[in-house]
């Protein structure tokens, strides 16, 4: 995609059931008052905005427990926190063991940064039944995101044909193209957002799970983040080193990294997990459809994609599929080894000139929904990737930093090295190089990091222990496939998380699960 596919734990769950909050009884004056006397009215859920991905309401759990939604009211200037305020979107679904066991809240972040966390929890209730035993599970949309202040940019037909447009460009003019492409796409972001931009840093999504925590009544942040929510766990960490709880990180973002070696590290990520899905097609006792051998699937692929450059093949409705939608399709399908299935049928019909299945992987990459409309997860993806990091790359640079990018990936190199251009002309300048994750005093974090991992290498879990400091971080290596860990269904994964979160035991660092 043109923008950088960085962390985007949440395009997993595109096609989940999809949620919105309803307000919580704050009323005009709520300025004035101390944010962690608020009390939170809890009701039942209506059905998600467009910005969180439309859809229907969620459907109960299948014990009966109903998914209940609430809306915090947070400072949007952390400086000012006595200035005007933003709606948060919450979500929860309340312990169903004995009140007396019962901890506190679990609060969830799925990542992206841009996924609705009041969309993805339900969608993924029932792989955390254990964790409901003694917690409450909560999950939000970070500011920004869904029905929290989102971020709002281009409009659904303009985002048709920003995704259609070549993200990996050969010549002058196509590079020129790009650019344009990318100032509109971020003068529209201000246009239409221009009070909330300066404030979806990450630093202020932690400050707002601090707040969370205190009006949902714990004195310390139990907490689950995947993918990018192990940055926002991070970064909480950093700032409230003794409000820790029980924390585990799974996905791990490497927190040491600057965005032109997040991307670069996510070049041999996705080439990994391509590799991997090669070997897997022709290992099976059926003939692969796509290739005669690993190499000769790749080699396909890439043959693929450059004639898609030349001439896309039919998509979607009206919509072609070009080599920009065929290579966010395939990475899509490398998020989790369940997809791969997906690609291999996606690339073989490709091959026969329809389009249709890496088309649908692109979609649910880019947000798009159904019915063409968009969620704000591309919008919110760049508002707070660009706020968060301080590098602005031009294209120049990125030209000479091509031949890195296509030793680390011949598939996506040129495509992770273009997306870096995303912030150059972003209308607010980034916070930092990478974040501070130190945290000296907390409690230990449980750090999980997934061998096969595309889009957060497994190397971001060591170098996460690493940084949160001596006696904190403890890492869990999960010898799989695919962006996470715990949702693989691994039971010794499982085991090791299950019994730190539920009761306090925290397994022994370098434990291998396989």
């Amino acid at each position: 995609m043109p923008n950088p596919p960085r962390l985007r734990a949440a395009a997993l769950t595109a096609s989940a059931v999809l949620l919105s909050a309803v307000l919580a009884g704050c009323g005009d004056d709520s300025k004035d008052q101390d944010p962690t006397a608020q009390k939170l009215s809890w009701k039942d859920c209506p059905a998600p905005s467009t910005a969180e991905g439309g859809g229907d309401a969620p459907s109960p759990l299948p014990n009966g427990t109903a998914w209940q939604c609430a809306t915090l009211k947070a400072p949007r200037d952390w400086a000012d926190p006595k200035g005007d305020t933003i709606d948060l979107a919450l979500i929860r679904a309340k312990a169903s063991g004995d009140e007396s066991r019962r901890i506190g809240s679990l609060i969830f972040n799925f990542g992206g940064p841009g996924g609705s966390g009041v969309t993805t929890l339900p969608a993924f209730g029932e792989d955390y039944a254990k964790l409901r035993t003694r917690y409450d599970l909560v999950s939000f949309d970070p500011r920004g995101v869904g029905r929290s202040a989102p971020v709002e940019c281009l409009d659904d037909l303009q985002l048709d044909a920003y995704f259609q447009q070549d993200a990996t460009p050969d010549d002058a003019a196509e590079r020129t193209k790009l650019l344009d492409n990318t100032k509109e796409f971020n003068a529209a972001c201000e246009d239409n957002s221009k009070k909330v931009l300066p404030h979806v840093r990450t630093t202020d999504a932690a400050r707002d799970m601090d707040l969370m925590r205190q009006v949902l009544g714990d004195d310390k942040l139990h907490y689950f983040g995947i993918s990018y929510g192990t940055e926002l766990g991070g970064v909480y960490a950093h700032l409230f080193p003794q409000r820790v709880g029980r924390a585990v990180f799974d996905a791990v973002v490497d927190p040491t990294e600057d965005s032109e070696q997040g991307s670069l590290g996510q070049a041999k990520g996705f080439q990994l997990a391509l590799d991997n899905f090669a070997e897997d097609c022709v290992s099976k006792t059926e003939d692969c459809p796509i290739g005669d051998t690993a190499q000769d699937v790749k080699n396909r692929i890439a043959k693929l994609l450059k004639d898609l450059d030349r001439t896309p093949i039919p998509g979607v409705g009206l919509r072609k599929l070009t080599q920009t939608a065929a290579t966010s399709g395939i990475a899509q399908s490398l998020y989790s080894q369940d997809f791969w299935e997906y690609l291999t049928e996606g690339l073989d019909q490709a091959y026969d000139g329809d389009g249709r299945v890496l088309m649908l992987l692109a979609d649910s990459m880019n947000g798009r929904n159904e019915d063409g409309t968009y969620s704000n997860l591309t919008a919110a993806n760049i508002a707070i990737n660009c706020a968060d990091d301080k590098a602005r790359y031009t294209d120049d640079y990125v030209e000479q930093k091509l031949p890195e990018f296509r030793s680390a990936s011949p598939i996506f190199g040129d495509y992770l090295a273009w997306g870096m251009v995303s912030c150059t002309d972003w209308a607010v300048p980034g916070a930092a190089a990478h974040p501070d994750v130190s945290a000296a005093g907390s409690a230990p974090i449980l750090v999980v990091g997934n061998t096969g991992d595309p889009a957060t290498p497994y190397a971001g879990a060591q170098r996460m222990v690493e940084a949160l400091g001596k006696g904190v971080g403890v890492e869990l290596t999960y010898k799989g496939q695919g962006h996470g860990a715990y949702d693989s269904k691994n039971k010794c994964v499982q085991g090791a998380v299950n019994g730190y979160l539920l009761d306090g035991k925290v397994p022994a660092a370098g434990t291998v699960c396989s």
